[in-house]
């Protein structure tokens, strides 16, 4: 069995967010997804979030893509969940093409393309200035 992993904060789970988990289900037979928690989050400097980590997590398995959803909340664990769990596929998002190539050393590294004209700092912004946008 090939199993993927993911990691994202999936706030405000849009249309980008069900693309990549759809792109990495059909990299292997098994998906994991590591939702990371606020915490982890503010540490990072990502200091706008809008939902909280249940809701995020029940967005995810709303999808129906994840077979197994993790929490993320410490620097390192994607080595430390990687190693654990055997996964052979690290799937993210082409826009940090590159960050995660360290990842090589434990399994296989994939980019995936990114959704045009969404993202969450855009709906963040609707949010915001009162437009009523459709996730």
């Amino acid at each position: 069995m090939k199993k993927v992993i993911t990691y994202g904060t999936f706030d405000l789970l849009h249309q980008g967010h069900i693309n990549l988990l759809r792109r990495a289900k059909a990299l292997g037979d098994y998906l994991i997804v590591g939702v990371t928690t606020e915490e982890f989050d503010l540490a990072r400097g990502k200091t706008n979030i809008h939902d909280s980590i249940q809701t995020r997590i029940e967005a995810v398995k709303a999808t129906g893509y994840a077979d197994e959803i993790i929490v993320e909340d410490y620097v390192g664990q994607k080595i430390d969940d990687i190693v654990r769990l055997g996964v052979d596929i690290f799937a993210i998002g082409s826009d940090w093409k590159g960050k995660f190539d360290y990842l090589k050393k434990y399994c296989s590294v994939v980019y995936l393309p990114r959704t045009k004209g969404i993202s969450s700092t855009m709906l963040r912004e609707a949010v915001k200035d009162g437009k009523n946008l459709i996730r």
